[in-house]
Formats: C-alpha cells, structure tokens, sequence
C-alpha cells in the first residue's frame, strides 16, 4: 500500500476514498507466510525483506503513509533501494525534528506502534481502529473481529496452568487505556451486550476463522480454560487475560512492562521475599499448586521475575524456589 493507490471518487469535498491496484494482492491463512519480496521501497514493511510477510506488513505500510501525512517526509530514506531497505532493517523513524513537537502525543503513538519492527509486537489493523487518536471526536468505523484475539484464545488452553495464572496476574495490573483494545473485541464478541460470552458466542465468533474450523468439543474446551471462576461464562477480566498481547506490551513500553511483570510477580510471592516457594503456590493457587508441587520435587528450578509472565527459562539448578 502507498499513497498514490487511494483515490478520490470525485472531486467533490465529501467524496468517498477509493483503495486501487490489487495486483500484488492475496489471500493469507492465519500463520502463512509469503516469501516473495514485492511493493515499493519506502513502503515495505521488514519482515518482507526477511521473506517472512503476513498481514502485518500491510500494518506497517499504513505507519509510513500515516507518518508521511502528518510531517511531509518518508519515515525512510536514501538514494538508493538497497540504501532504503537498510533504513528499514536498521534504524527507527525521526520523531525529533519539525513537525513533530506540534503534533500530538497520540497521533504520534499510534503511528509509533505502527511502525515496530517485530510483527507481532506491532499493532494490528483492528488494534489501530481502536487506538484513541484513530477515535479522537467520536467513535471509529465498526471494528472487526481481530484474528490475533481469536488465536491467542485458541492458544491459551495449550499453555501450562502456571503459565495461565501468570497471564491472569499480569491481565490484573493493566489499566483501562491499555485494554481498550480488548474491549471493543469483548464487545463484538458478546453479542447480546449481557457482560459475558457464553459458550455459543464464543463458537460463532471463532467459527469466523474460517480455516480452523472447531468441533464444538473444542471450541468447550477452550472456553473451560479462560473460565477461571468455572460458571460457563467467560467475563472480561478472564477474556483478557487469554488475549493479551504480551510481545506488544513489552515493545512499546518496557519501563511500564517491568513495572507490570513485577507486580505480576509479587502475586505469587506473597512474602516478597524475591522467591516463590511451593507454599507461595498453594496460597494463591491450589491448581497451580497441585500440578507445580510435585514438578519442584522432581526438578529444582531458578526462573527469573521477568521470565514468569512468558514462562521462558527453565533451567535444572540446586534451588528449591522461582527467584
């Protein structure tokens, strides 16, 4: 996507935009990824020079023309196409110089979360409806279901209950701001607005990933794994927690995500003592304890505060707690 490819219907002041040339354009299955190396330089998103491109790279073109709209410049530049897509492996956009301290916090957010270098940290589109510069005056257009959100819930029944509690600590310290997003897909999900999903909204809104295609079987099991509280019913809080986007939080504020996984942390180690003993388990959780109790017989663990939320090291050591 660039530019030149939006159009104007007419010349009149209301006139509808109009998106062109498709023929670069495909079909993706969820988890796809294209090899080929195609688009303009100054609008190619990383992960298509790495050959690795889904529809995240298209996120990241809508963050150059974003970027170009508001300041005047390319976000990325040289004389040359490999000097370009050197500009874009390597170095971040300039939000320093003129115009950008007049432009405002918000706008210059969104199109910062736009133009991450990772994919899956990057927003998504449904994400960027959300985002408040985007609804700034009012409501944005009708916000679709966000595939992401449907696959971390089909990801979350495959996760440790360790790992799922972690998650829900960690969904505990986030503020509204930060799960705005979250909320609209809650919304678009929960169809008859009661405040929860049941069982046959979760089934309608994960039968729309069509390549997946659940056995009703399936699509219990995984509201049985978000439903921490077991009353057949999924409410937000327990929606969040099996949909956050943990690269996300950790790219676009890493202060504030320490600050979060500490907190997350410190809800398993009740005597704040810098560890988290089987004991510490069995107090916030029995489950948890129950399957994680017999582990620390067995194996003797060290794992890091940071590493609890993504449950990323597990390393055999002489030390009978989780520092």
């Amino acid at each position: 996507m660039k530019p030149e490819n939006f159009l104007f219907k007419s010349t009149k002041e209301d006139s509808p935009l109009k998106a062109t040339d498709f023929g670069l354009s495909d079909f993706i299955r969820p988890g796809k990824k294209f090899q080929d190396i195609v688009g303009s330089a100054y609008y190619v998103a990383p992960e298509v020079l790495k050959r690795r491109s889904g529809p995240e790279s298209d996120v990241w073109s809508i963050g150059v023309i974003t970027y170009i709209l508001l300041c005047g410049r390319r976000p990325f530049w040289d004389k040359t196409e490999d000097g370009i897509f050197k500009e874009v492996l390597r170095n971040k956009p300039d939000f320093r110089r003129k115009p950008w301290s007049n432009i405002s916090n918000s706008a210059k957010d969104f199109v910062k979360k736009l133009l991450v270098k990772d994919p899956r940290a990057r927003l998504t589109a449904a994400q960027a409806l959300s985002h408040p510069w985007v609804r700034e005056g009012g409501d944005a257009s009708e916000i679709p279901l966000d595939i992401s959100v449907l696959s971390n819930m089909r990801q979350f029944v495959r996760y440790s209950h360790l790992k799922q509690f972690a998650l829900r600590a960690l969904a505990s310290t986030l503020d509204e701001e930060e799960i705005a997003d979250l909320r609209d897909q809650f919304s678009a999900i929960d169809v008859d607005k009661n405040g929860v999903i049941s069982l046959e909204e979760m089934r309608q809104a994960l039968a729309k990933d069509l390549p997946w295609k659940m056995k009703e079987s399936r699509v219990l099991e995984i509201l049985q794994a978000i439903d921490s509280n077991t009353d057949g019913l999924v409410d937000f809080p327990e929606f969040v927690a099996a949909t956050l986007h943990v690269h996300q939080l950790e790219e676009h504020n890493s202060a504030k995500w320490q600050q979060r996984s500490q907190a997350a942390f410190e809800k398993f180690d009740v005597d704040r003592d810098g560890f988290i003993t089987p004991e510490e388990l069995k107090m916030v959780s029995i489950i948890v304890c129950d399957i994680f109790c017999v582990f620390f017989q067995e194996q003797w663990l060290i794992v890091s505060w940071m590493s609890v939320i993504t449950i990323k090291h597990v390393v055999d050591q002489p030390y009978q707690s989780i520092k």
